[in-house]
């Protein structure tokens, strides 16, 4: 009975050899952020950033990314912080093992576009080095107290990511502009 309580919580590739176990509990919960982290991106976007631009006093973005596989555009919702014209973005992942998507996707493609309420700018990431990490995150954590905690759960370093500008393409007429972060 045991093997089959297992064996039903864990994701099997061809063969029968073991990927990964995941709780259901997990998968539930990842399946929710998803859900949440969609309608929220959507309603951001729809509102021109008027719905879903905070969340508690940490100001909120939508991030556009090429996906590093499937080169499909993806977007996600972040937190931020202002650092003049440069924005910073922290891949926690809430604290679990593994950088979110995301981070991965910049690593490949490091141009992105981001969206601030209006205002679509187009962004080339990097990671912060280490002056700026230790600056940056005291001035996150003031804004976003669960960060540390998101710490405190993983082990990896979380990595901060400095989203410069390109160039900066707004929006006049209350229609999202049709471009992607290759342009």
């Amino acid at each position: 009975m045991p093997d089959e309580v297992a064996r039903r919580s864990c994701t099997f590739v061809a063969g029968g050899e073991r990927r990964r176990c995941i709780s259901r509990r997990w998968d539930l919960h990842r399946a929710f952020l998803r859900a949440f982290s969609s309608i929220h991106t959507h309603l951001y976007e729809l509102s021109g950033g008027t719905i879903g631009a905070r969340v508690r006093a940490a100001p909120v973005l939508v991030l556009t990314t090429r996906g590093r596989r499937s080169g499909k555009l993806r977007t996600t919702p972040l937190l931020y912080l202002t650092d003049g014209e440069r924005l910073v973005v922290v891949a926690s992942n809430g604290g679990a093992p593994r950088n979110p998507g995301w981070f991965f996707n910049l690593e490949a493609h490091p141009d992105a576009v981001v969206q601030v309420r209006r205002e679509h700018r187009r962004v080339q990431a990097r990671r912060a080095t280490a002056e700026e990490r230790d600056r940056y995150w005291r001035q996150l954590v003031a804004i976003y107290p669960a960060y540390e905690s998101y710490r405190a759960k993983t082990s990896r370093e979380i990595p901060l990511v400095v989203l410069e500008p390109r160039d900066r393409v707004t929006d006049r007429n209350d229609q999202k502009p049709s471009y992607s972060p290759d342009s």
